[in-house]
């Protein structure tokens, strides 16, 4: 059988174990080529073909649920479940998400694009398929990785307490998240592997074989079989905790044996109550060079399958907001040992790991637990340290509570960085970094800001680091700058709460906010052109603010317009219009901003075309919603 005939995963039911392996080598193939074409996540997806096809064939998908953690790893369930002939458009526009998305296929039975999450979600259908008297199996696939996460284990304990509720918990066990894993649970799983004991064990073993006269290196292969098969057997106190946890405990297995995992997989849906069966697999499996660097694999750009190197793009681009936050973070750690650098286990993501190579004292991954990362940030700040936690936007989210309650409540100093705030792309809705103005701003005694450019940045950093009155946040977006010139020290802290004119202009005032400074001025530039003259301030601060500056030009020039890159409910053309209105400054205002819908997955261009946010598009909505009073004005 060949993978393009597959259009249901209950057609592995049968299929012989060659046959398996085939569809494997097919996965592995079509997971390749589409990635290295369009890019996406790599290592994740190839590291579980086996896995799940050996559990896919012991399973009534008409029936049955699984529930993949994260989806990372569920590009070869995509692939199986009807997706094959569409798989190429992997991440782009109308094409097949990136993550697990219920409306996209009946096989995608939870939304997954933050980690942590499918034993929660698979507990929930287990026990409503109880309380409803159905029967069927319900199944969460999740990573170690995913484990740091305190959701992960609130669930294991949860289940743990419903002994009559069947399911089934398949722990893929690569030893990675996205950078390596973080915590004692990961540390614990790999301390048997690697204990001195068993190293010992498998070393003289080996060096016994050797000697044997005509085997001596002939049987490698087989030895190493040998080897891992002693390492499963010195597991038992891995399985101890999960079975004190009550769960029944199965593995490791060979994440890449199909013999082994099928027959593990059917024992395993025989066990009543809950079951974990830990499977330990090979990140990037199949490809050497994803093997080899399973961090710089985990998502890749288009790259060549034969060097595994990205496709250059066609001219050199200007460094990302990422590179230059850390740049400048590094400078003024190097001269303030009170600086420390927090990330949840995105290390390369936020570029903290350049402060992590060099100033190691400096730097803390909790691994996936943000709510952990704030209140940690917040004990660190009632000590007199500057705290930088630098989470993307869509992840703060995870440690909304600890936001308010540990850090603003108690008005601690702690500086949030924002990264991939805005628009980010091909991951779509569930890391569109669209909320953090609004779900900040109506938080007591934070201030937040946003750089125009990179250089602005690096003085928001210094501000950001200095600035002791109560928690500060920058949001900044993902992607590269515009190439206007850094320094490499001698920055200066902004002072808060002010903004700065770009452009003067009697008949509209624009009014942008972070990474939509410069398409204002491109708006006010259209305008010109039909002789409409804008004045341009660039905020700087969504709070406090600048109402010195703003409150007089919109009562002088009598016309509003906001401008930002993120939802417009409760955003910075909010703060705007509330400010107008508190203040007896009554004008027409126009938010400009993403509407009350979900960003779906596609380039950033094409969503902010699409969303109607692109210069020519503004400065359109703009001469018709001011109409006829700019009629008067210009053409």
């Amino acid at each position: 059988m060949h993978l393009s005939e597959i259009t249901h995963p209950n057609q592995l039911h049968g299929l012989s174990i060659r046959q398996l392996q085939q569809i494997a080598r097919q996965i592995r193939e079509k997971h390749l080529q589409t990635v290295a074409t369009s890019g996406g996540h790599l290592g994740p997806g190839l590291g579980v073909v086996e896995l799940t096809l050996g559990l896919y064939q012991t399973l009534d998908l008409d029936r049955d649920k699984v529930v993949w953690d994260v989806g990372h790893q569920a590009y070869p369930h995509k692939i199986i479940t009807g997706r094959y002939d569409n798989f190429h458009t992997l991440r782009q526009k109308d094409g097949i998400a990136g993550y697990l998305k219920r409306c996209e296929s009946k096989f995608d039975h939870f939304g997954a694009g933050h980690a942590s999450t499918s034993i929660s979600a698979a507990l929930g259908m287990a026990v409503a398929r109880d309380l409803k008297g159905d029967n069927f199996k319900v199944v969460a696939v999740i990573g170690d990785g995913a484990l740091t996460g305190g959701m992960a284990l609130e669930a294991i304990n949860h289940a743990g307490h419903l002994p009559k509720t069947n399911l089934l918990v398949v722990l893929n066990d690569n030893e990675m998240s996205i950078s390596p894993n973080v915590g004692a649970i990961p540390r614990y799983l790999n301390k048997m592997r690697l204990s001195p004991p068993m190293q010992f064990l498998t070393d003289n073993l080996e060096e016994q074989f050797k000697h044997i006269p005509f085997v001596g290196e002939s049987l490698s292969p087989e030895l190493e079989r040998v080897k891992e098969g002693m390492k499963r057997l010195a597991v038992p106190k891995v399985g101890a905790v999960f079975e004190e946890l009550g769960f029944t405990y199965m593995g490791p297995v060979d994440g890449h044996n199909l013999e082994e995992l099928i027959a593990t997989f059917k024992q395993a849906h025989k066990m009543p109550g809950p079951v974990l069966v830990h499977v330990a697999t090979v990140k990037g499996k199949g490809y050497e060079i994803a093997e080899k660097d399973q961090v710089g694999y985990h998502a890749q750009s288009p790259f060549n399958l034969a060097t595994g190197k990205a496709i250059p793009s066609s001219k050199p681009k200007p460094p990302a907001y990422s590179k230059v936050f850390t740049h400048t973070l590094v400078k003024l750690a190097e001269n303030n040992p009170k600086i420390v650098g927090i990330t949840a286990a995105m290390a390369t993501g936020t570029g903290l790991d350049k402060l992590a190579s060099k100033l190691p004292q400096q730097y803390i991954d909790v691994g996936i637990a943000e709510q952990h990362a704030v209140t940690l940030a917040a004990g660190m700040a009632c000590e007199g340290m500057r705290p930088v936690a630098a989470i993307y936007s869509t992840f703060l989210q995870r440690g909304y509570d600890q936001i308010v309650h540990d850090v603003c409540i108690q008005n601690l100093p702690v500086f949030f960085c924002l990264d991939r705030a805005g628009i980010v792309g091909a991951d779509g809705p569930t890391h569109q970094g669209m909320y953090d103005i609004a779900y900040l701003r109506c938080l007591p005694n934070i201030v937040l800001m946003a750089p125009k450019d990179e250089a602005e940045l690096q003085q928001m950093v210094v501000t950001g680091v200095n600035y002791t009155d109560g928690p500060i946040a920058m949001r900044y977006p993902r992607g590269n700058g515009y190439g206007v010139p850094l320094m490499e020290e001698g920055w200066e802290a902004l002072p808060i709460g002010k903004g700065e004119i770009l452009r003067q202009g009697d008949d509209v005032l624009m009014v942008g906010y972070g990474s939509m400074v410069y398409p204002t001025m491109q708006v006010a530039q259209i305008l010109s052109e039909h002789g409409i003259e804008a004045t341009v301030i660039n905020a700087r601060f969504a709070k406090p603010l600048d109402t010195e500056l703003i409150l007089p030009l919109a009562k002088q020039i009598g016309r509003v317009v906001t401008l930002e890159e993120g939802c417009l409910m409760g955003g910075f053309g909010s703060a705007i219009a509330e400010s107008l209105l508190d203040n007896n400054v009554v004008v027409p205002v126009m938010r400009i901003g993403v509407p009350d819908v979900l960003v779906d997955h596609a380039t950033p261009d094409q969503s902010m075309a699409e969303l109607g946010l692109t210069p020519p598009q503004i400065a359109e909505k703009v001469r018709k919603s001011f109409s006829p009073q700019l009629s008067a004005v210009g053409g």
